[in-house]
């Protein structure tokens, strides 16, 4: 779908969610906000389109519930599952640099 194309390149780290209450949502918005990236997080459930955008990540990730959906530098790189496997295999914090959401 072109808005989640358009909207997942508006900044360097884009995070959709369904509800940013949602554990697994707050765990990885917690974990770039603590490594200092700025992420932009838009929550489906408060978008007239959500539920679009929510089936089109669903196709994407071949995963439902699709959120929270990561991209980084416009690309879908996953889910929670995926960003933690790639922080803790010392491979999130590089891609984050060359994505430009870093400088450290």
């Amino acid at each position: 779908m072109e808005k989640v194309t358009r909207l997942s390149a508006e900044k360097a780290v884009v995070i959709f969610t369904a509800n940013i209450d949602c554990p697994m949502s707050h765990t990885v918005t917690t974990l770039f906000s603590g490594l200092g990236v700025g992420a932009v997080v838009h929550e489906l459930d408060k978008d007239p389109r959500g539920r679009d955008m929510e089936r089109d990540l669903a196709r994407r990730l071949g995963r439902n519930p699709p959120v929270p959906a990561v991209f980084i530098g416009g690309k879908l790189i996953g889910s929670t599952d995926r960003i933690i496997s790639l922080h803790l295999g010392g491979k999130l914090v590089p891609m984050l640099k060359a994505a430009g959401a870093m400088w450290l």
